[in-house]
């Protein structure tokens, strides 16, 4: 969980009265938003699966509901967000990976989500999304969160950030590997309409 207390200006960026926070109740909303984001696709996919849970409920309000829940890693409280103006324009959500054996798919895992079932760093500090509205790219936002996510890491014992990133997308590749994130594995994503996505998902760690 986000420390109550993890509030801190971002100096250089955005603007001198962009401040991180730790997500509340309020923003899961935005949270959704932001996690359809970082996701391509991905998120609205799982929601979809929801659906009959949710009966009536848009994609993002079904992602809104998951976020508002307390005691699961998919929450709020592992968020933390990038506010300026009471609005927030950036968010990272990030829980711990228990340490295991290796990481392993269930057999009944959803065969469109067992390559990302497959792709985990155990003990690692696991940045599930992270996403900038799309005008405030550019400015910092993505770095500042990597290094808030980097303390937090060190702050329960992680020896690692860990994160799954599509190999097309080399905007985002080339920010996580200025930030000492390498390639550890890989699967080829399985297609379908709802994501965006082709070729190969890949795990990526750095040390904190």
């Amino acid at each position: 969980m986000i420390g109550r207390s993890e509030i801190t200006s971002v100096a250089g960026a955005a603007g001198p009265d962009v401040v991180l926070r730790p997500g509340r109740p309020e923003d899961c909303r935005r949270i959704a938003e932001l996690f359809r984001i970082s996701s391509d696709g991905v998120a609205d996919y799982i929601w979809s699966t929801l659906q009959a849970d949710y009966p009536g409920a848009s994609l993002v309000e079904i992602g809104e509901r998951r976020y508002a829940r307390e005691s699961t890693a998919f929450s709020y409280r592992n968020c933390l967000v990038a506010e300026q103006d009471r609005a927030v324009i950036a968010m990272l959500h990030a829980f711990v990976i228990a340490a295991s054996d290796g990481p392993r798919a269930d057999a009944d895992v959803d065969p469109v989500l067992r390559p990302y079932a497959e792709l985990e760093a155990p003990g690692s500090l696991y940045i599930s999304g992270i996403a900038v509205a799309p005008q405030w790219r550019g400015q910092g936002l993505g770095t500042r969160l990597l290094v808030a996510a980097r303390e937090r890491a060190r702050r329960l014992g992680c020896r690692s950030l860990s994160l799954i990133c599509f190999a097309q997308n080399a905007g985002a590749r080339r920010l996580y590997q200025r930030e000492g994130f390498t390639v550890v594995d890989r699967r080829d994503i399985v297609p379908h309409p709802m994501i965006h996505a082709t070729g190969e998902a890949l795990l990526m760690t750095a040390p904190v």
